[in-house]
């Protein structure tokens, strides 16, 4: 029997959905791209693998090392003859794909998620001790998703993701 007919492409394609629940953010390497939403398709068709990511900004300098990653992540996946990732630019990644387990991940690790809720309020609150007395800093973070903000309750400065 042939490698290519060992597994069915639905256990393949489980297969490659699971190893992409580890492959972390090269920024926030506490969130997986599967909990930011980054995910847009999964799909096998007689072993091979087709993957295609939303960029969170499209100018986003880490996409290639993003596709290296989810390229090393499933190479050793028994069964999958190929696989080709692709970034797809025709649809825009939002903030509301942040899946809830990524929103926890992202408080935990110090970033405060973006609000559902952003026309009413646009200033989040703070992820260390959850006042809402906060102001921004600077639209402009370490990464094009992010903005820094400061928590006058406990005096901190912390990033947040901004609302896309």
């Amino acid at each position: 029997m042939e490698k290519d007919t060992l597994y069915s492409d639905e256990a393949l394609t489980s297969a490659l959905i699971r190893a992409l629940h580890d492959v972390k953010d090269p920024e926030i390497p506490a969130v997986s791209i599967s909990e930011l939403g980054m995910v847009y398709s999964v799909k096998v068709e007689n072993g091979y693998g087709k993957v295609e990511l939303l960029p969170t900004f499209v100018g986003c300098p880490a996409l290639e090392f993003i596709r290296n990653r989810v390229l090393s992540s499933v190479r050793g996946l028994d069964g999958l003859v190929g696989i080709d990732v692709e970034f797809v630019m025709t649809k825009p990644w939002s903030s509301d794909r942040i899946t809830p387990e990524g929103i926890r991940k992202l408080r935990e690790f110090g970033i405060a998620p973006p609000l559902s809720n952003a026309k009413h309020r646009v200033v989040p609150p703070c992820p260390y001790c959850g006042a809402a007395d906060t102001e921004i800093e600077n639209l402009f973070g370490p990464t094009a998703c992010r903005a820094i903000f400061y928590c006058k309750n406990c005096c901190q400065p912390f990033e947040g993701m901004k609302v896309v």
